[in-house]
């Protein structure tokens, strides 16, 4: 199931600069990272879907990508989107 209208309001909210900002660097790895969540437990599920987990595996380089960049130009952002979302472990 992909993310709901009000999933995404609440992220844009939760991690935007301003209403209605879905353009941030923070906001697009929020959205990312919960359309990646569910999308894990469709594959524990279909592991043969091939051409889903390819989808899967380019939005987690997307998501590193946005991630090196807000890393490089805003490192004290970095740290607390990772702490918020729990990417490092």
């Amino acid at each position: 199931m992909a993310i709901t209208v009000a999933q995404k309001a609440d992220l844009v909210k939760q991690f935007g600069h301003k209403e209605g900002d879905t353009g941030s660097t923070e906001v697009q790895v929020a959205l990312l990272t919960a359309r990646i969540n569910d999308l894990t437990g469709h594959f524990k599920a279909n592991m043969k879907d091939h051409h889903g987990r390819r989808g899967l595996l380019k939005m987690v380089s997307r998501r590193r990508r946005l991630l090196d960049y807000l890393k490089d130009t805003n490192l004290e952002g970095y740290r607390s989107l990772i702490e918020k979302l729990g990417l490092r472990k």
